[in-house]
């Protein structure tokens, strides 16, 4: 790995169908998680490169080609931009890792979905009808509903699944005809960097996307507030949520906000009557909780279990927590990174130590690693932590911690289940185990949060809508819900035979 004093700065400001720096010459290193190092520099843009952005994205829909082209040629160049991923899906799968800290084989899968979800609009948008007939009720007129591109939009991504959340908004806006301007996180860029390359390789026209790497507080808002964005696009937490809407309220633009998520994995006795069942909820427990070390907006952190197996189950859950093993993403046989930083770390060892203080039992983890050869010393590391003996007045079960933590919680009956699961301001996802299936049907009906998995958790499916209730935000990604995220809707009516009115003397 190069020495920061080597890194040369990319120009990674793309507008207008031209790479550049940034106006000010600002640059910003990118850190490796696992080692604190930099591996690449990015150009560290401002309002004034956001404003040459929006600019060229307005041209290119106002003056452009591409909001006119049509469908089945707009999912061509989506499916080229799928086969261009496949291609590089080794590459972009380790640059994932080293972004982000998440291990190369979820790099790869995160890689493969993205394709998945670009395949997915391509298939959508090409087999539409032009229109909606609506009955006039004369011969004399044609009268019909039709969806287009809403316009410009930005697009404001987190750091977590860099490149997974913004196929989830590039896909869909393009299948509909529109331009943007998307800001990655300041964190985790370069496989965002990545995609655009790959849409220039694909032969989008210039104009249509746009990219500027810089912070939240200047880049970001002003892609809130600008007079000539059509629709912001924001996946991220509450507080930063709430400013993006605040911001773009004053010129009425569309909004859709996916934030964050206390997620409930609620598993009944009769899930564990088996060893098959028990084995089964257990793996799939720490899947829930500690996949990518927990930085996943629909983690299940919060284990709420059956007070007859609680013993059994998380003892056995702290166990195998244990076993788990953390490194480099890069290197063989690590199943969990390091947390994308040491402020997220920070934040997760508060969390942590409020708990205790509030009475949790720590059952697993709640420390810092001992450094190896798969975990330099300098590397966000934190071990996956299960604490015991949770209620509801704890910050650790109300807050959303976003890091490799567990909480349990118990129930005696199917009612107090279901109200410990919706006894939160969030409600992004859920999961319910058991193997009675009038059951799983009553208490998924009355969970209300917005995806709800039973006897298994995580899985997405780009044909399914996904989004929340609550503070998890507004709107919705994927599915035919997430493609109409990006059009208007117009009724076009047309007199065949028109007549004079007459409704005035004259």
């Amino acid at each position: 790995m190069a020495e920061s004093n080597e890194l040369q700065a990319r120009s990674t400001i793309h507008a207008g169908g031209e790479w550049r720096a940034a106006v000010s010459g600002a640059t910003r290193e990118i850190l490796d998680p696992a080692d604190a190092l930099p591996f690449a520099v990015v150009a560290e843009g401002d309002e004034k490169d956001t404003d040459l952005a929006i600019a060229a994205a307005r041209r290119a829909f106002d003056e452009g080609e591409w909001p006119r082209t049509p469908a089945a040629e707009r999912a061509a160049l989506l499916r080229r931009v799928a086969d261009l991923l496949v291609r590089d899906r080794e590459q972009l799968g380790l640059l994932e890792s080293r972004d982000a800290g998440k291990t190369v084989e979820e790099g790869r899968v995160d890689i493969d979905d993205v394709a998945s979800a670009f395949r997915y609009f391509a298939d959508l948008v090409a087999a539409e009808s032009p229109g909606r007939v609506v009955d006039a009720g004369s011969p004399d007129i044609h009268s019909v509903v039709v969806h287009e591109p809403i316009g410009v939009c930005s697009m404001i991504t987190p750091w977590n699944y860099p490149l997974l959340q913004v196929s989830w908004k590039i896909a869909p806006a393009l299948a509909a005809g529109n331009t943007f301007v998307v800001k990655p996180s300041e964190i985790t860029p370069m496989t965002t960097i990545a995609l655009i390359e790959l849409l220039v390789e694909a032969g989008l026209p210039a104009g249509v996307a746009n990219i500027v790497t810089g912070p939240g507080h200047s880049v970001g808002a002003r892609l809130s507030e600008h007079p000539d964005v059509d629709l912001v696009s924001f996946t991220g937490g509450l507080i930063s949520g709430t400013k993006v809407a605040q911001a773009a309220a004053p010129t009425v633009k569309k909004v859709a906000l996916e934030l964050g998520g206390k997620n409930p994995n609620v598993v009944f006795a009769d899930a564990c009557a088996t060893e098959e069942g028990f084995d089964t909820a257990v793996d799939q427990a720490l899947n829930a909780a500690f996949i990518h070390s927990g930085q996943v907006c629909s983690a299940g952190a919060r284990l709420i279990i059956e007070e007859s197996v609680r013993d059994r189950f998380v003892t056995e859950l702290a166990r195998r927590a244990e076993k788990i093993r953390l490194g480099r993403g890069t290197e063989d046989g690590v199943e969990c990174g390091p947390l994308v930083s040491e402020q997220q770390r920070a934040k997760v060892e508060m969390y942590v130590e409020s708990a205790l203080k509030e009475g949790a039992v720590l059952r697993s983890g709640g420390k810092r690693p001992a450094p190896s050869p798969q975990r330099p010393e300098n590397g966000y590391f934190y071990e996956p932590t299960v604490l015991d003996h949770c209620h509801r007045e704890m910050r650790v079960v109300r807050e959303e911690v976003f890091g490799p933590v567990l909480t349990v919680e118990t129930f005696r009956t199917e009612d107090e289940a279901v109200a410990l699961a919706n006894d939160t301001e969030y409600g992004l996802a859920g999961g319910v185990w058991t193997t009675d299936a009038g059951r799983a049907r009553r208490v998924a009906g009355r969970l209300r949060h917005g995806t709800i998995w039973i006897n298994d958790f995580h899985p997405y499916l780009p044909q399914a809508e996904w989004g929340g209730f609550g503070k998890s935000g507004v709107g919705r990604e994927l599915g035919p819900a997430g493609l109409a995220e990006y059009r208007e809707t117009k009724h076009v009516y047309q007199n065949l035979a028109p007549k004079p009115v007459r409704w005035f003397a004259g």
